[in-house]
């Protein structure tokens, strides 16, 4: 493809082409690699159970961030895989199969081999947090506090992880924008979205607990509480280093060496 190569009339440009460092790990995989590997891995580490439905290919795709025709491609292959199956009638549909097969999905390994990456996204965004509850708790209205915590009822009505995915987004980009800093939000929403391409399906149990940091973070915002928001902010993500995929990596790892 000619747009993507350096302009040979333009030696720095040619230069720049040849010094930049070769795509590596996640950005290697295609969009319908992603999608194989973010289940596949999900079922390795017990996040969706043997038996567990999952939603329909639409929401996947909207929590995954691609096109609803990928779902449903990956889907296939990891049924042909043997991670998933299919069933018929009104309680069928695509399940994890009762014995999902392990291992068989190579491209999981870009994601096993990305813990430091997700982990330096991870601090960068509770730097970013923790600025953020800090300024909202000086400076939110009447009505982002009211928003927030119709964002957190709605959580709390998830029916599903991928449910839960999109109000949890919309909850921290409105905590940044109620700082009333006008460039805020940016910087952090795109912090939010480096971290969500590692994003796993989770049992919903897991992600409503998380649901209560939510709820403690915006009564401190109501209070005016700079330091209590803060500390909130700052258990919440630190919470991810243990419960990304990473963590449970990290775990699994201890206890195979215990």
């Amino acid at each position: 493809m000619p747009g993507h190569l350096p302009d040979a009339t333009d030696p720095e440009a040619a230069a720049r082409g040849l010094n930049a460092p070769p795509l590596g790990g996640i950005q290697r995989l295609s969009a319908l690699d992603t999608v194989r590997a973010r289940i596949a891995l999900a079922v390795e580490l017990g996040l969706l159970a043997p038996g567990e439905r999952l939603p329909p290919t639409d929401e996947i795709a909207a929590a995954l961030g691609v096109g609803d025709i990928t779902v449903r491609r990956a889907l296939a292959s990891l049924h042909a895989d043997g991670v998933l199956e299919r069933r018929r009638g009104r309680t069928g549909g695509t399940l994890v199969a009762e014995r999902p097969a392990k291992g068989t999905v190579t491209e999981a390994a870009a994601y096993r081999a990305a813990a430091a990456e997700v982990h330096r996204l991870i601090d960068h965004r509770l730097v970013l947090e923790c600025g953020i509850a800090h300024l909202a708790a000086l400076q939110a209205g009447e009505a982002d506090l009211d928003a927030l915590d119709r964002l957190v009822g709605e959580m709390d009505a998830a029916g599903s992880w991928t449910e839960f995915r999109s109000h949890d987004e919309r909850f921290h980009l409105a905590v940044a924008e109620a700082t009333g800093v006008a460039y805020a939000a940016a910087p952090y929403g795109a912090v939010l979205q480096d971290l969500y391409r590692y994003y796993l399906p989770y049992p919903l149990d897991t992600l409503q607990r998380s649901n209560c940091e939510h709820r403690a973070l915006v009564d401190a915002l109501r209070r005016g509480d700079p330091v209590g928001a803060t500390e909130v902010a700052r258990q919440h993500v630190d919470q991810l280093h243990r419960t990304m995929f990473v963590g449970l990596m990290d775990d699994a790892g201890a206890e195979a060496a215990g």
